[in-house]
This record gives C-alpha cells, structure tokens and sequence, in this order.
C-alpha cells in the first residue's frame, strides 16, 4: 500500500450494511427524521402515502427525504454535501425520489452515495423494520424503562396529591363588601 492509498478515504458501500447495523444507525437519529426515513424507505411507503399522512406536499416532502437521507448518509461516512442554493435542493430532491421510483434515473454525482444508501435502505427494509421493532419490544420490557414507568406515575401521583392538598387548604374567599345603597336627598 502506498502512502496515497493510505490517505484515500474508504470507498463508501451501503451494499455491506447489515440490517442491523443500520437499524442502529436509524435510532441514533432524531424520532422525526427517522420517523420519515422508515416510513418511506423501509416501510415502503409510496410518495403519495407519506404527504396524505404528513400532510404536506410532494415538494416539501421530497426536500424534508432528501435532508434526512443525506444527514443518515453522513453519519455513516459517505459523500453528501449540502446543496449549494435551494433551487439545487429542490433539483436533488426530485431527482432523489425519481431515483427511488426508478432504477435507471440518472442522478447528481453528489447524490449517488445518498440514493445508494437509499436503494440499500428499501431493499433490506422489512429486516431492518424487524430489527427495530424488536429493539424497541426489548426496550419496553426491559427493568430500566418499568422503573422509569413506575416513578413517572409516582411523581404524576404525588402531583395530583399535591393539587388536591392546596386545594382544600387553601383559606376561605373573603367575604364580599356589604353593599350599600345610594342614600336619597
């Protein structure tokens, strides 16, 4: 290996991502990118199912699929540049979901580790669909998130209890002035 190659960073493959490994990867993501990334990608949502359940349109959609995909691609190493101006944005978005659509779309030179991860993500997604709701059934069964659980309904408990004590000790509403009538001259 020369010392070129040794500086050349790894060539970026989706194709030898586990399902696993990018399941783990989807749960490092904040809840409403991964939200959007699952369901369009590894639930296979249409474009059209995703807006009428957003409810927002197909552009804005498309922008929000395309920040969230290039963010995942990111976090896993690969090439994915912001765009330069909206209107590029608003370019590589269309072209990113014409890419999902379609195998033969050709595609910016900056988005083709984003789609690839992208294709990766949709043709492995019930796996990585199982992983996650596996991991998310363990985690709810797990002893940290019962007692978690438990001491969240104590501490609505012991608010309720609260309220009710100041309630009923609280001192009486004074009582209003007497009322006086206009004496007459």
């Amino acid at each position: 290996m020369t010392e070129t190659d040794a500086r050349m960073p790894a060539a970026f493959t989706p194709a030898q991502l586990t399902p696993t490994s990018l399941g783990e990867v989807l749960r490092t993501l904040p809840p409403r990118p991964a939200a959007l990334l699952r369901r369009r990608l590894t639930q296979g949502a249409s474009l059209e199912a995703c807006t009428t359940f957003y409810g927002v349109t197909e552009e804005a959609l498309s922008i929000h699929l395309l920040r969230e995909a290039q963010a995942l691609t990111s976090a896993l190493g690969g090439n994915a540049r912001p765009p330069a101006s909206p209107e590029e944005e608003e370019a590589w978005a269309r072209q990113l979901s014409a890419a999902l659509e379609r195998d033969t779309t050709p595609v910016s030179p900056a988005l083709v580790d984003t789609v690839a991860l992208c294709k990766r993500l949709q043709s492995v997604g019930k796996e990585v669909e199982a992983h996650l709701v596996e991991t998310e059934r363990q985690e709810e069964a797990s002893p940290k998130r019962r007692r978690e659980e438990l001491l969240r309904r104590l501490a609505v408990g012991l608010l309720l209890a609260l309220a009710a004590y100041f309630y009923w000790t609280r001192p009486p509403d004074p009582a209003p002035p007497p009322r006086t009538l206009p004496s007459s001259r």
